[in-house]
């Protein structure tokens, strides 16, 4: 996946906030040589990292992909997955809906956790969803509600889209 756009919020993003490489890496627990590469647009981002870099960032994962990126990027970024901010720009709101689709086979990353609650209703498809090492399928209309502190994930193992909401507290 393209990401020099998003590699060039992340350095903004990251300098705004006046913090080093390690320290980004940190807080993220991703490898310094990794955030490098993506800042300078060497390296593909994956949903799990980008997840976790937003939290760090204390920002939204939607500001990464901007009005103005180029269409090649978006598309790229769709053939793998895509982020819809739903919070109509609202700052500092308490909580984040973000509508996720995922792409058929989706299923790379490793669980994360992170601050709050989070919130997964499923639009269209099926989504594998993993808390504590406990597995299930969730399918159209069915939802989840969960302490996001602990250890979770979601995957597309189908052969078709999934679209879910996600809204998470802040």
């Amino acid at each position: 996946m393209p990401s020099h756009s998003i590699g060039q919020k992340l350095k903004e993003l990251r300098k705004e906030r006046k913090l080093t490489l390690k320290n980004l890496a940190e807080l993220t627990g991703v490898s310094i040589s990794f955030l490098s590469q993506v800042e300078r647009g060497k390296s593909s981002v994956t949903l799990e990292s980008l997840k976790k870099i937003a939290d760090a960032l204390k920002v939204n994962p939607t500001v990464f992909f901007s009005d103005d990126s180029k269409v090649d990027d978006l598309e790229s970024i769709r053939q793998q997955f895509y982020y819809q901010d739903l919070s109509n720009g609202i700052p500092d709101a308490s909580y984040l809906p973000i509508l996720v689709t995922l792409q058929p086979g989706e299923n790379e990353g490793n669980a994360f956790s992170h601050s709050g609650h989070e919130f997964l209703f499923v639009v269209e498809g099926t989504l594998t969803v993993v808390v504590d090492e406990e597995k299930m399928n969730l399918f159209e209309q069915q939802s989840i509600m969960f302490d996001a502190h602990k250890m979770h994930y979601w995957y597309n193992l189908t052969n078709k889209p999934v679209r879910f909401l996600v809204v998470s507290s802040t």
